[in-house]
């Protein structure tokens, strides 16, 4: 999936003629540097664009905890598009509503019913061919599809997220 990511400069360059609509968008990306694939998915099916967009980065690192005003960066890239990377200690919770917090000293304000969440969510189908063996795919899957959703971990509140599906081949 990181392999098929859209450049972030090129898209930025290509926005002319895109309908934009009032709000706010959040898309939840685990890499900071390209374009969320639920940002394409929204664009492509909905033809429009939010008039601001945060692309959102979530990083655990190794340390137990990280003060609030060394927690987060927010980078300005133009044409109402924001990147927010927060950083969080180990033995923190990923709470995004505390992130939007820290956000407000830097022009970042966000009204809670004028802001969607985008989240992506992934079918993994296992495929025959090289790579794992099939059995242990299928473990993966099954694995992947116990885990906790992105909206109940991160306690985004599910009235305000949307989700855009994927079928990934593992």
């Amino acid at each position: 999936m990181r392999n098929a990511t859209f450049p972030l400069h090129l898209f930025l360059s290509n926005l002319d003629g895109i309908t934009r609509v009032e709000g706010t968008a959040i898309f939840l990306t685990p890499d900071p540097e390209g374009l969320p694939q639920t940002l394409l998915h929204n664009l492509k099916h909905n033809k429009v664009l939010h008039q601001r967009v945060v692309l959102m980065t979530l990083v655990t690192e190794e340390v137990p905890r990280i003060a609030d005003d060394e927690q987060i960066t927010v980078e300005d890239m133009g044409e109402g598009l924001y990147r927010v990377v927060a950083r969080f200690g180990f033995m923190e919770d990923l709470d995004v509503a505390h992130v939007l917090e820290l956000c407000v000293p830097h022009g970042l304000v966000f009204d809670p019913m004028d802001t969607t969440f985008f989240l992506g969510r992934e079918t993994l189908l296992c495929t025959r061919g090289e790579g794992m063996p099939v059995w242990r795919e299928r473990v993966f899957v099954m694995m992947w599809r116990n885990a906790t959703r992105a909206m109940e971990y991160l306690r985004i509140p599910p009235n305000r997220v949307v989700e855009l599906g994927a079928q990934v081949e593992i």
